[in-house]
């Protein structure tokens, strides 16, 4: 029996059936987001390895509340409280989770969520849960948000962004956390794609804006994309991040993060802050060699190629594939209107990057 027959002709009908696709680590990687290509890094894998090899355990075992909380997790998290100049944190087991996490324990009856409509994915599945009163504001318009925190009676008001947009790849507006401060807001910031990226330590745009952390300030990051690992962590106040300790399921009723991915980061951490002046050039180059080649200017790392055809953005991510390089093809439901996305990651050459633009360049005209 096809139970879902009808919906996968329909997806296949669409041109929005997807499959899964072993990666081929002989075409040249545009397409992940691995920002600053640590994923190549053998050093910090075998630098993780022996560090972990000298412990008395290799896997958490249990949640962070029911021993499952090691001395390599606080490091971890103690290091990226210093980075950022947030006062505590808590690892989690996925960028997804942790948006799980924040929106749906922050939110409270009688409070209410400002959330960007370009929000990920993750937080607006968080927005349906328990019940939780949801406005979606115009895309970096402050000033939809501002007329929607003004007009709100809710006992809390939280409102949540991201640093740099995954499929628009641009920042968000710097004058979000002066509303917030003003207005009394708790402000989520996800620096899933911004994180490594952007800022003077390369820490996000809490560091690109020279942002002074309040107590309505929580920053979200992830582990699996600049940092070249898995996982996530929380930024915030000390009772911030204690409530969510109690309060948040996905980090009371999971696993905690695994102390391979755990050190890794945090290796990844290290290597960032130690190498930010040569990370910096290397982005700050590709960043001009796709304004060059393409004539798109970039705040990050993310290309965003306006299609608007979920067909030729197949055909286009096919023939440039044949050509050696995979780049991301990306339709609807994920963006309102088909892209290709380009990732100008550090994990390729300037050159190989030149040469993609040219072949796009020829075959997008």
């Amino acid at each position: 029996m096809n139970y879902y027959e009808n919906e996968i002709k329909a997806l296949k009908k669409s041109k929005r059936f997807r499959t899964r696709e072993v990666v081929n680590n002989d075409v040249l990687d545009f397409a992940s987001n691995d920002y600053l290509g640590l994923s190549h890094k053998k050093e910090l894998h075998e630098k993780t390895c022996e560090t972990l090899s000298n412990e008395p355990v290799h896997s958490s075992k249990a949640s962070l509340l029911v021993n499952g909380y090691h001395q390599i997790h606080k490091d971890f998290e103690d290091a990226l409280c210093e980075a950022n100049g947030f006062e505590s944190g808590v690892v989690v087991g996925s960028g997804f989770n942790a948006n799980i996490a924040l929106i749906e324990a922050l939110v409270r009856s009688g409070d209410e969520l400002f959330m960007d409509e370009l929000y990920h994915a993750s937080g607006v599945l968080a927005s349906k849960l328990n019940g939780i009163k949801v406005q979606y504001f115009k895309h970096n318009d402050m000033q939809d948000l501002t007329q929607m925190l003004e007009s709100s009676d809710a006992s809390r008001k939280v409102v949540a962004v991201e640093g740099i947009y995954s499929m628009d790849g641009d920042l968000v507006d710097s004058e979000v956390f002066s509303i917030c401060d003003t207005l009394d807001a708790i402000l989520i910031v996800d620096e899933a794609h911004s994180s490594g990226v952007v800022g003077n330590d390369l820490m996000g745009v809490f560091d690109l804006y020279n942002i002074e952390i309040k107590p309505n300030h929580i920053k979200m990051g992830t582990l699996g994309k600049a940092y070249g690992s898995f996982g996530a962590f929380i930024l915030a106040s000390e009772h911030i991040i204690e409530y969510l300790i109690n309060r948040a399921k996905p980090i009371i009723y999971a696993t905690s993060l695994s102390l391979y991915d755990t050190l890794l980061a945090h290796n990844a951490l290290k290597f960032i802050l130690q190498n930010k002046e040569i990370i910096k050039d290397e982005i700050r180059l590709r960043q001009m060699i796709v304004l060059q080649e393409l004539g798109i200017k970039v705040d990050g790392l993310i290309v965003p190629i306006l299609i608007c055809d979920n067909k030729k953005v197949i055909e286009i991510k096919d023939k440039i594939l044949e050509s050696g390089y995979a780049i991301g093809g990306i339709r609807q439901p994920t963006v309102k209107r088909a892209i290709v996305r380009l990732i100008a990651r550090l994990g390729q050459t300037e050159v190989e990057l030149i040469a993609l633009c040219k072949e796009l360049s020829k075959i997008i005209k």
